[in-house]
């Protein structure tokens, strides 16, 4: 009861502050009426293993919370993606954008890692409704076959992101569905 009022907690406080939160930065290249295709830079984020739901955002939260070697307090961004790699999932937090190799404070905790992600382009589905497993596979499925008709060469497994905290009523949530896609792809995308 005591982790899940800990979570419920977190939620609030992060759902309290959605409007102020920096985006990770894109540009859209290409939009249908299912999906669009994005162009993301090169970016920075802290990626932990997802043993359950609570411990890994925990992990994340208390790196921008201040445990790290510097003590920062580091404001919290969205997307929160997770995406599969090397058969486990992961859970990640991107860096604001002030931050680069040089001035990324170390994490405390050995289970956080800070990662470059490399820039590249993104089919990617918004939804709105619960960020539960099922609505993800759902819309993750519809985008996959929409990009197999479209021909369109999908080069990483689905990345699932959260834009709002629990407390965010469903109808309001923004979530999406994300593929590393090829840019390659009958000319350019």
């Amino acid at each position: 009861m005591k982790k899940i009022l800990t979570i419920m907690l977190l939620s609030l406080v992060i759902t309290s502050k959605t409007m102020a939160y920096e985006e990770v930065n894109y540009e859209v290249v290409k939009t249908n009426t299912i999906y669009e295709i994005r162009k993301y830079s090169d970016r920075l984020a802290i990626e932990t293993a997802i043993s359950n739901q609570g411990s890994s955002f925990r992990k994340l939260f208390n790196y921008i919370s201040g445990s790290n070697e510097n003590n920062e307090e580091i404001k919290m961004t969205t997307p929160v993606t997770q995406i599969e790699k090397k058969g486990n999932m992961t859970m990640q937090f991107y860096l604001p954008s002030r931050f680069n190799k040089d001035n990324t404070p170390s994490p405390s905790n050995s289970d956080v890692k800070i990662l470059n992600i490399e820039g590249g382009y993104y089919a990617v589905i918004t939804y709105s409704g619960r960020a539960s497993n099922k609505n993800f596979i759902k819309h993750k499925s519809i985008l996959e076959n929409e990009l197999k008709k479209d021909d369109i060469s999908i080069l990483s497994p689905p990345i699932k992101a959260t834009y709002n905290g629990p407390f965010t009523l469903p109808l309001f949530r923004r979530n999406e569905a994300m593929f590393e896609v090829n840019s390659k792809n009958k000319g350019e995308i």
